[in-house]
């Protein structure tokens, strides 16, 4: 079991080895067909890709943000994450 935190903003690869993640893959490019039953992927995915990780038996947690227009398309520090209510959770994703 492999758990991948998929993102290319330091600010977030920081806030995931800030909260307990040290030892997660970082990747900022993420292939959802390497994915094997039990692997958590954590990060930000089209809904597509999410949906192939759940459907080859991975767990997907997206990181959650709730933030304010002025802070899109900005690169975030970690205080700037834990401002916004930065937070893990999981869902099951599946193409219908």
């Amino acid at each position: 079991m492999t758990t991948y935190f998929i993102s290319r903003h330091p600010g977030a690869i920081e806030w995931a080895k800030k909260n307990g993640f040290e030892d997660a893959q970082m990747v900022s490019h993420f292939d959802p067909s390497d994915v094997q039953p039990g692997d958590k992927i954590i990060g930000t995915l089209p809904v597509h890709l999410a949906a192939q990780v759940c459907e080859n038996g991975g767990e997907f947690f997206h990181l959650n943000l709730n933030l304010p227009p002025e802070a899109r398309g900005k690169e975030l520090t970690v205080e700037d994450m834990e401002a916004f209510g930065a937070h893990l959770q999981r869902y099951q994703v599946r193409k219908i």
